[in-house]
């Protein structure tokens, strides 16, 4: 059992959320879905934050980021009702979305590639369509980081998410969730999303 943090670590008020999206439990380790999870562990791991606080249908952490607090969240509500869980963080520190960066996989870059946007649609993936849905808004910035394309037409989209990393592709995971986190570094301290395109952006 781990020891659980209620009470707030860091003076002031969460400017920031950065949620990372993905499915709870040790059977959906190193899936591709979970690459929001990757990268917000690496944001994380960099900051020197510990996401053992359950609160807001998930586990989160404080970090400072470039003199911002900011909350660092993974859902724990299974990926098609993330929105339960950041729009109650949003709500409960007065958030606006557009200084909440949603890290997520997509199935339409190469494994290891990164597209940072600025807002947008949830582009068919179901966990930022929830986001979307419950908290009203599109104004999201968002880095999403690829996955791949199903080996074929009919391969089942649900099967091939839920499938792990090859030996091969996970190095190239690991290093796009650390430049996804240099990338919300440079959104957050530098409040600049266009320099973090230019530099991340495949």
């Amino acid at each position: 059992m781990f020891k659980i943090f209620f009470n707030s670590t860091l003076p002031g008020k969460v400017e920031y959320i950065v949620a990372g999206l993905g499915n709870p439990g040790k059977e959906y380790q190193n899936t591709r879905h979970n690459a929001g999870f990757l990268a917000l562990d690496a944001l994380a791991e960099k900051c020197g934050a510990s996401l053992r606080r359950l609160k807001f249908k998930g586990l989160c952490g404080e970090a400072l980021i470039g003199g911002k607090k900011t909350l660092l969240l993974k859902p724990s509500t299974f990926m098609n009702l993330s929105g339960q869980s950041v729009c109650e963080a949003m709500r409960f520190y007065k958030v606006p979305p557009e200084k909440v960066i949603i890290l997520f996989d997509d199935i339409s870059l190469e494994p290891g590639k990164l597209r940072i946007r600025r807002k947008g649609s949830d582009g068919g993936h179901n966990g930022m369509k929830n986001i979307i849905y419950l908290s009203g808004s599109d104004q999201f910035p968002r880095v999403k980081l690829g996955i791949g394309a199903k080996p074929n037409p009919d391969y089942n989209l649900a099967d091939w998410v839920l499938s792990k990393f090859s030996k091969e592709e996970l190095p190239l995971m690991e290093d796009a969730a650390k430049r996804a986190a240099e990338a919300c570094e440079i959104i957050i301290r530098d409040q600049d999303i266009d320099r973090a395109m230019n530099l991340y952006n495949s």
